[in-house]
């Protein structure tokens, strides 16, 4: 496999992260069999810019030559029972044919060292907990992320 990059993204970045959260997205509800996103790219591409502006929201991504394979973002949480600041793992994923040739595990690496470069005490993610991702949770597990309860939920607000 040729050299593999890892990169921060910027804001003029944003349609090739959203074309991979588009393939993330569809993956995820293929294997549940839920429409559970709405995904519309052209919103995804203007929101993942606004949210990189306001410096709130990390994208690192994976690049072989010209090609993005795969991206990790995150951005920071508060709670209590954190012990104050920590780090969201949001979105994570690694092209198909990526996978298990240690693209993740390098991407999760650069996720760790900027969140203890940010003083963060720990990193969540949360993965649906359906046998159709066990792998997933297999390799969460294997990078030293700990299953610690709960499922995630979640209620739509109305807005007027």
């Amino acid at each position: 496999m040729d050299q593999i990059q890892l990169l921060e993204m910027r804001q003029e970045n944003a349609e090739e992260i959203a074309a991979l959260t588009g393939e993330l997205l569809q993956e995820i509800m293929q294997a549940t069999g839920q429409p559970a996103f709405c995904f519309d790219e052209q919103e995804v591409v203007k929101r993942l810019r606004g949210f990189i502006a306001e410096g709130h929201y990390r994208v690192i991504a994976a690049r072989i030559d010209r090609q993005l394979i795969g991206f990790a973002s995150l951005y920071p949480s508060y709670a209590l029972y954190a012990e104050g600041c920590f780090g969201t793992l949001a979105e994570f994923y690694v092209k198909p044919q990526y996978r298990r040739k240690g693209v993740g595990k390098m991407l999760i690496q650069s996720v760790m060292d900027y969140g203890r470069g940010q003083g963060w005490k720990r990193l969540e993610v949360t993965t649906p907990s359906l046998p159709e991702f066990d792998k997933t949770l297999a390799f969460y597990q294997r990078e030293g992320f700990e299953i610690t309860g709960g499922r995630k939920l979640k209620r739509l607000l109305e807005t007027s």
